[in-house]
């Protein structure tokens, strides 16, 4: 699960970032308009009289007088929205790489249409935020934590606008949190039922048959989830992240660390490189992320290209944190799908 190669390696708690609050906390008393009462479970985003409400995955009621317009997200959670036609003012997370291209985390954004208010962990130009004038801000959630909110300065941010975060861990699968997903993009003004919206739904039902169809026509491949630094190769464990746990439940058979050497958060087992071969795989899904190191850095670790999957040139490209729309998460599954068709047994 994400942690950035700097600092989310004890995490799961947000730390640092902080800055100066000069300007109004009062911009809608943290969403404090009349209180609409929300549709149900159906529609929880459904606006009624014109008032906009929404229960967002930490279990948190939000109701403003009408739907905000001035809307900042974390990059993932922006990219996602994105595809179903809602944009927002600003974001924070990962957007722009050192030669200024889109992060793998932007999607399909135009990033030169944003206000980027922090481009990588623990940063957050609270100031420049509060001058986007922010009705609301969202992002996900992994530990019921506002994910990419510096903990230093969470309060000020929180004080401008309310935010609402789609769960992608935890109890979340990349099915629910998708469903979700697309509820807040609804009751931002997305048209659900639009033919591109309609068709990549069914692009994403059909590759999770796709998946579903690999596995059983190539059972027993296991599938190892890695991440690799400079000093340590992380293995994620299945049972904590949206889309894992949902991969689960077509069918792929995923290498699990042991319990007891999970770190705080429960998410992966540390291991020195020295120990990188602990686990055996058939097939290694590896971080996907810039701050992550990629196959062609990793060929400097022997024991990487000890790795029976590496030598058979049985990696794939792991997206660690999923845009959840359908449009990007088909091609998730359609990727996964050709990688466990293609491989064979060396474990």
């Amino acid at each position: 699960m994400p942690k950035s190669r700097t600092s989310y390696l004890t995490r799961r708690g947000l730390v640092a970032a902080g800055g100066a609050l000069g300007l109004v906390a009062a911009l809608t008393a943290c969403g404090g308009g009349d209180k609409a009462k929300s549709g149900g479970d159906a529609d929880k985003g459904a606006a009624a009289s014109g008032a906009w409400t929404f229960k967002d995955d930490l279990g948190k009621d939000i109701s403003l007088k009408a739907a905000p317009k001035n809307v900042v997200a974390y990059t993932g959670t922006a990219a996602a929205l994105y595809d179903y036609g809602v944009s927002v003012k600003g974001v924070f997370g990962p957007t722009k790489t050192a030669d200024g291209k889109p992060d793998v985390t932007a999607g399909s954004m135009d990033i030169s249409k944003v206000e980027i208010l922090g481009n990588v962990y623990d940063e957050f130009n609270v100031e420049k935020y509060a001058s986007l004038a922010p009705e609301l801000l969202v992002t996900n959630t992994w530990d019921g934590t506002y994910w990419y909110v510096p903990e230093a300065s969470k309060d000020k941010i929180l004080a401008l606008a309310p935010a609402a975060a789609i769960g992608v861990g935890g109890d979340a699968s990349m099915d629910k949190s998708l469903a979700r997903t697309a509820d807040l993009a609804k009751s931002l003004g997305a048209d659900l039922n639009s033919k591109k919206v309609t068709d990549a739904k069914a692009r994403f039902e059909a590759a999770a048959g796709k998946v579903r169809e690999a596995t059983k026509a190539n059972p027993g491949i296991k599938v190892l989830v890695g991440s690799g630094s400079d000093a340590l190769f992380y293995v994620s464990t299945p049972k904590t992240s949206a889309d894992l746990k949902y991969f689960e439940t077509l069918g792929v058979e995923f290498v699990t660390p042991e319990q007891d050497k999970l770190d705080q958060g429960g998410f992966f087992e540390s291991l020195s490189w020295e120990n990188a071969g602990k686990y055996k795989a058939d097939l290694v899904l590896l971080d996907n992320r810039t701050g992550t190191l990629q196959p062609d850095a990793l060929k400097a670790k022997p024991t990487w290209n000890e790795l029976p999957a590496v030598k058979a040139g049985q990696v794939a490209p792991r997206v660690t944190e999923p845009i959840y729309s359908y449009e990007k998460c088909a091609q998730v599954l359609e990727d996964l799908a050709k990688a466990i068709q293609n491989a064979k047994k060396v474990g």
